[in-house]
């Protein structure tokens, strides 16, 4: 009956995160309050407030629930891959397409973009968001390191501006194609933008 319980409690919470998903998504965050998530969801505030403090820790654990599987797929990947730089092409190929094709992944990073600013309640997650594209960076600057290290990488290239360079092309992808997808094919285009800028790094020694 507990294990039964809990499990009762994670779908609950389950349903919290994607009721503010959407509503996020439609409203902004700066216009949607507790209560609208509450009634999306087809819960009582009280729910909410069981599982989360305010409306600025659900947030964060929406986001959380995207970017921490991924941050755990980096550090998997770059302890045990024997190819650094195709690991790096992999991680980046497949989020640009999963980002694509997901609708759940679309909602999270088109609010977390376009639709929520990091002013009043929801400042106290600036630097946690923060805290976690530097761990981004560093994951992709050893990676980079590696791949100089099997010289997959001219031994000129520098893997912190290697690994700056590819969060900004992710980055400035992620923005142009949440604001408007008809812009360009994502999962199509994808592996040729990753391709051009690794082909480059390893062209110019990442100078």
């Amino acid at each position: 009956m507990a294990r039964k319980t809990k499990e009762e409690a994670q779908e609950t919470r389950n349903r919290i995160l994607d009721a503010a998903e959407r509503v996020f998504q439609r409203q902004g965050v700066s216009r949607t309050s507790l209560t609208d998530i509450a009634g999306e969801a087809g819960v009582t505030r009280g729910a909410i407030y069981w599982h989360f403090k305010n409306k600025a820790d659900l947030y964060d654990a929406m986001i959380k629930r995207v970017l921490d599987p991924e941050e755990a797929r980096c550090n998997a990947g770059i302890v045990t891959d024997g190819d650094p730089l195709g690991f790096i092409r992999s991680l980046a190929v497949d989020f640009l397409q999963r980002l694509a094709r997901d609708p759940h992944y679309q909602r999270v990073f088109e609010i977390a973009w376009h639709k929520c600013e990091y002013v009043d309640e929801m400042a106290v997650i600036r630097d946690s968001h923060l805290e976690c594209g530097r761990r981004f960076i560093a994951l992709l600057e050893d990676a980079m390191r590696r791949a100089r290290e099997v010289e997959q990488l001219p031994r000129g290239a520098c893997p912190r501006q290697a690994a700056v360079g590819l969060i900004a092309l992710l980055d400035g992808l992620v923005v142009n194609w949440t604001l408007e997808p008809a812009l360009f094919p994502l999962a199509e285009y994808a592996p040729g933008l990753v391709d051009a800028y690794l082909l480059g790094l390893r062209a110019s020694g990442g100078r």
